[in-house]
């Protein structure tokens, strides 16, 4: 099954996205696909089997998404906690992992037409070394793509993105890149896996289960959350209209609350920057008082040169990042 599936709306999908698209649009969702081994059971399948149709259900998703002028998805593809179930499961998901990623090389021609971008996001050290090069690989092929942007969530928990995040600041630190006084919620959403997306404006998740399971949780804060009963395998082009419904219905009290932390988050900057001025200003005048120019003039270096050590290690730090997956790849062409 392909990734990229073609084929138009039907008359009446095409009227109701219409009516959607008057509204405001989520430009980013995030799916948690639940649902498949509870689908497998039902119909009396493989537990494989189940996640199989659940991947062709995001095929599906993903056209819908593409017609509704969403830009970009995430998916919670395989969670840290997924490796705690039985070994032949793990192995089947990692043998199914395998194949759509071969498919999806093979949709080179088609990736580059519709400009998807593929992105993996977790810590692809835990996978089978052969999964890590195909994701490589299709992380590379499509990396300069910019139309639509899927992002797979594999070997992932928000827990452990927001962990290697601090562990990320803190080789800065040691590096000599940023000083601690640098360290930020700002600074830390630049080290989060997801650093090159936008928040996602609406989570779903299928199959009743109304809870996170450990998914996006600092991306989410601020976002539309809708639970919905339908089993991920059955989900439907009108379950996907009914959350954008609910999302539309939310989205002045949303953008208000985004609002509100943007700017909480840039007078916490300001007075974190002032804090620091003034203690350098103190040191410097042996406690004497320090008239008004000069302490602005001191705020506007400071802040500067705060700003180029952040770019300065945000590259670094993108460097070693794109070096593994360069490396990686490298081993693919001469293997």
């Amino acid at each position: 099954m392909s990734w990229i599936r073609e084929g138009e709306l039907n008359l009446i999908e095409k009227f109701s996205a219409s009516i959607l698209k008057a509204g405001p649009m989520p430009k980013h969702i995030a799916f948690i696909m639940d649902g498949n081994r509870r689908f497998a059971r039902k119909k009396n399948m493989e537990c494989l089997q189940g996640h199989m149709q659940g991947f062709n259900k995001l095929a599906e998703t993903l056209r819908w998404c593409k017609h509704l002028n969403i830009q970009e998805v995430t998916v919670y593809a395989f969670s840290i906690e997924n490796f705690k179930r039985t070994q032949d499961e793990v192995d089947g998901l990692m043998e199914l992992a395998k194949q759509k990623f071969v498919r999806l090389l093979e949709e080179q021609e088609n990736l580059e037409k519709h400009g998807v971008c593929i992105r993996v996001l977790g810590d692809l050290n835990m996978l089978p070394l052969d999964l890590q090069q195909l994701i490589a690989k299709a992380v590379g092929i499509t990396k300069s793509h910019n139309k639509c942007f899927l992002n797979v969530c594999f070997a992932y928990t928000a827990r452990y993105e927001i962990t290697n995040a601090v562990r990320e600041m803190a080789w800065g630190v040691e590096q000599g890149l940023i000083k601690a006084s640098d360290v930020s919620e700002a600074l830390l959403s630049e080290c989060l896996y997801s650093n090159n997306s936008p928040n996602p404006d609406l989570l779903i998740r299928t199959s009743g289960e109304v809870r996170l399971s450990d998914f996006l949780l600092w991306q989410t804060s601020h976002s539309c959350i809708v639970f919905q009963s339908v089993l991920w395998p059955e989900y439907s082009f009108w379950n996907l209209c009914d959350a954008i419904l609910q999302y539309q219905l939310n989205h002045k009290s949303i953008q208000s609350a985004r609002d509100l932390h943007r700017e909480h988050q840039v007078l916490q900057q300001l007075e974190s920057d002032r804090a620091c001025v003034a203690e350098y200003l103190q040191h410097q005048g042996n406690g004497k008082p320090v008239d008004a120019q000069r302490s602005q003039e001191a705020l506007q270096h400071y802040t500067a040169c705060r700003e180029e050590r952040i770019q300065d290690f945000l590259q670094a730090l993108k460097q070693k990042r794109d070096s593994y997956f360069n490396d990686l790849w490298r081993e693919t062409i001469s293997s």
